[in-house]
């Protein structure tokens, strides 16, 4: 398992961490172990659930239990997984997180399912190369969540979720026609002042979707129209109005080298006060909240901020915080890892040698 560094410390590379090993044997023999816990490995099972998909059980599942209790169990866990004690923590709201955490996690004993994760496909076009990124949420601590281009608009898709947004949600979308003009530094401290300018710029997406929408009910009337045996044939008006429509969704968002100042407003709050101060360019964009058990969904407006090829940040408007991403760049391999194909192959034996 590759896990992020510890919060806020986005820049720090990956930690790594065994959770079962395959043994292949002669005569077509295999045993597989469970790495979970602090006793070392013991006796565990792997099976393919479908193509990129397998499960992984503990059979020994004592072995992951610690003399001292759940309690020693939580503490080891915090030190490993937050790198701090208890002590530590003095917001009420993390502490519950954070033992939710724990409690949803360690429930699972190491029998868990994995999913092979395709890596979004890169342009030339793309405003930065896509791929995996590290990024602050708040209480949450650190997430990965994978960056993708899709014409118009890019999306941030959650790897890792947590007990408001689950993993595979949508978090950030960036609307990559709606550039963002900041103010200048001492302007932006205001935090007003760019709440204004981004609800302007929401407002403005609002009237252009309501646009598209009656054009495309006025195209619908129509064709169906058309269809009538006495309906004569549309003139060029509105091949026109369409054509002109399609060159404007066609033309493609100049890409701004120049860096300019960049600085958080007052009152947004940041979990890692190291971050950039310039940016290359900044556009609107929408990042997904909701309750505990991803009650109540909703998309709110929000400021996308490039720095850098590797680091980008989103202002949450309406929680006054910010977050910052950056690149994954390990290649998620070691010295004793197996090749894809390799890997695959072994899991094939394994699961005939089960059946």
């Amino acid at each position: 398992m590759y896990l992020p560094p510890h919060d806020p410390h986005v820049d720090d590379p990956m930690r790594f961490k065994p959770l079962f090993r395959i043994h292949l044997m002669e005569r077509k023999s295999a045993t597989v172990e469970c790495m979970y816990g602090h006793k070392g490995p013991h006796n565990g099972h792997i099976q393919i659930v479908k193509k990129d998909e397998f499960s992984t059980k503990c059979n020994q599942t004592d072995h992951h239990r610690m003399s001292g209790g759940r309690q020693e169990e939580f503490r080891t866990w915090l030190r490993e997984e937050w790198g701090r004690t208890l002590e530590d923590i003095f917001h009420e709201h993390m502490q519950e997180l954070i033992l939710m955490k724990f409690i949803y996690t360690s429930q699972y004993d190491n029998c868990l399912t994995y999913r092979r994760i395709y890596l979004p496909p890169s342009s030339p076009d793309d405003l930065i190369k896509p791929g995996l990124f590290k990024g602050t949420y708040g209480s949450h601590g650190l997430e990965i969540v994978m960056l993708s281009f899709h014409g118009k608009k890019a999306k941030g898709t959650k790897i890792t979720g947590d007990p408001n947004i689950p993993a595979g949600q949508q978090t950030v979308e960036i609307d990559l026609a709606h550039p963002l003009q900041l103010p200048d530094v001492e302007n932006l401290r205001d935090f007003s002042e760019l709440s204004r300018i981004v609800l302007e710029v929401q407002e403005q997406v609002r009237r252009e979707e309501q646009e598209q929408e009656n054009r495309r009910e006025e195209e619908e009337r129509s064709q169906q129209a058309a269809c009538q045996p006495a309906a004569k044939p549309s003139g060029g008006e509105g091949a026109e109005g369409e054509e002109t429509a399609a060159g404007a969704e066609g033309t493609t968002q100049d890409k701004a080298p120049a860096s300019q100042p960049f600085v958080l407003p007052m009152g947004v709050i940041s979990r890692n006060e190291d971050y950039p101060r310039t940016c290359r360019i900044c556009f609107y964009g929408t990042g997904l909240i909701a309750g505990h058990g991803f009650t109540s969904p909703e998309r709110t407006p929000g400021v996308f901020v490039l720095f850098d090829d590797d680091r980008f940040g989103f202002i949450w408007l309406e929680l006054k915080s910010f977050s910052l991403y950056s690149r994954i760049k390990v290649s998620f391999q070691n010295a004793e890892a197996p090749s894809r194909e390799a890997f695959d192959e072994m899991l094939k034996n394994i699961q005939s040698l089960a059946t």
